[in-house]
């Protein structure tokens, strides 16, 4: 199983940045697809997740700026990220979560750097 994240960089604050997920090895629609943080020195915490375009779930501190979105017949997760903060550094992981079994995996991923 891999999930391959990628398009995180620096960006000033204000700026926009698209994250990918590309995944492979797992039954794609049977997960529960995430996206989750890491700031240097805090907890991972949830950012976004997405069953399907109807159904997604964001964090209050991302809502309005963040769009999360699939393309199952591409194995790919997205995260769009608007009117990016200096809080928003961190590194950002995707989450596959299988809908039914206790089966999950992460991704290595991306940093982000959003400067003020």
């Amino acid at each position: 199983v891999q999930l391959q994240a990628s398009g995180g960089g620096l960006v000033q604050a204000g700026g926009s940045l698209r994250l990918s997920c590309a995944a492979s090895g797992i039954n794609f629609m049977a997960y529960v697809m995430g996206w989750y943080r890491q700031a240097p020195g805090k907890q991972r915490e949830l950012v976004a997740t997405v069953i399907s375009s109807s159904s997604t779930n964001y964090a209050d501190s991302v809502k309005g700026r963040f769009t999360i979105s699939r393309d199952n017949a591409k194995n790919t997760l997205y995260l769009q990220m608007n009117s990016l903060e200096p809080e928003d550094t961190a590194v950002y992981y995707c989450n596959a979560n299988h809908i039914i079994r206790r089966v999950a995996y992460w991704g290595l991923g991306t940093l982000v750097t959003v400067s003020s």
